[in-house]
């Protein structure tokens, strides 16, 4: 018997890979015999990085740059087992991770560190980019990535603006003389799920603002900044980016990756299952076990479990679903799709328990739940 283990990150406690190893040895105790492989994913979000460098025996490399309030840390980005393909996470440099719930504030919050993370990897000779989009702290459309890449914002008299979402409504135009031309070379493609548009009810700052500390009553002015942003990008450079599909992912960084790198979205667990070539190396098994720290109503709209079960479905696999939890009124909707359903938090098992001891809750789970 063979038994593919695919989970996603269990975040806050377990890498993907952690996870799949935990899965793994699971499946030995029920049966020493049984093969297994481990195969990880992600859907473009965070742990995306890692995963596909572990799986293409690639490597990172560390960078100085800012996080989203200005101060010096270090992060990284990633390079593909071929050498030639540069992996970066928005989230290593401009994450909601890098700070504290007191110290939100979308106001200065910037996206310059991962502008600098694409500055190094181009002075490296990398032109083959993945950007991975998400858990971003920051609202600024991607000014603060473009103002890493060499653009300079001015207002109506040629002084720069203030370089943060409040200098935005004083920007007139647009200069390009410091640009990093060698960016006219290189290739992007965003891994991202995100369909939003840049402004409006369901852009970037009403959609997710909240979450990166902006507050209900700024809302409108958030929104505004990023008009005249829009505005003045469309009447100097001919892009419109108002409305443009996936303009809002990650606070507006999609708009500023399409508009001024020319970059292409790719679904994230497609895209992360291509580089794995997922479909071929799960030919032959009798059982997928996928998994993430929570799932519910959202896991079935897009996110890496469910494009698992999709594979799975193609090729006439059973999956099973092996989650940290999964609320009540969620439930009946995943067994409904999935071949088997569980959780680590059970009647037995406290959500305290399973996060403190999260990879031997997971393996003792496994045991408990794996019936073949």
């Amino acid at each position: 018997m063979k038994i593919i283990i695919s989970p996603d990150a269990f975040k806050g406690t377990l890498t993907a890979m952690e996870a799949a190893k935990a899965i793994e040895r699971g499946i030995k105790k029920v049966d020493a015999t049984i093969e297994t492989l481990c195969l990880p994913v992600a859907d473009g979000g965070e742990g995306t990085m890692e995963t596909l460098v572990e799986a293409t025996g690639g490597k990172t490399i560390a960078v100085e740059v800012v996080d989203p309030l200005g101060r010096e840390i270090t992060a990284t980005y990633g390079v593909l087992g071929d050498g030639v393909t540069c992996i970066i996470e928005m989230a290593s440099a401009s994450g909601l991770t890098l700070v504290k719930r007191n110290e939100l504030n979308p106001h200065i919050a910037s996206t310059f560190g991962s502008g600098q993370l694409i500055q190094a990897a181009l002075e490296a000779n990398y032109r083959n980019f993945i950007i991975c989009l998400g858990g971003s702290a920051t609202n600024d459309a991607g000014i603060g990535m473009l103002r890493a890449l060499g653009i300079r914002l001015l207002d109506e008299n040629g002084l720069a603006i203030v370089p943060t979402i409040d200098g935005l409504y004083d920007v007139s135009t647009l200069d390009f003389k410091n640009w990093d031309y060698s960016l006219n070379e290189a290739h992007f493609v965003i891994a991202s799920d995100v369909s939003n548009p840049l402004i409006g009810a369901s852009g970037a700052t009403y959609v997710y603002g909240p979450q990166k500390g902006v507050k209900q009553h700024e809302l409108s002015f958030f929104d505004g900044a990023l008009k005249i942003w829009a505005d003045v990008v469309e009447k100097q450079c001919g892009i419109s980016l108002h409305q443009l599909k996936g303009a809002g992912a990650a606070g507006g960084m999609g708009a500023a990756l399409l508009g001024f790198l020319g970059a292409e979205f790719q679904q994230g667990i497609q895209l992360v299952l291509n580089y794995l070539n997922y479909r071929e190396k799960i030919q032959q098994a009798d059982l997928i076990i996928t998994g993430e720290g929570q799932s519910d109503e959202q896991t079935l709209y897009g996110k890496t479990a469910m494009g698992i079960l999709q594979v799975a479905k193609e090729q006439g696999i059973p999956c099973m679903l092996m989650s940290g939890h999964i609320p009540a009124y969620a439930k009946g909707k995943l067994e409904a799709n999935f071949d088997q359903v569980f959780a680590i938090v059970n009647e037995g098992i406290t959500k305290e328990m399973a996060m403190n001891e999260p990879a031997k809750q997971l393996t003792a789970a496994v045991q408990k739940y794996l019936f073949l």
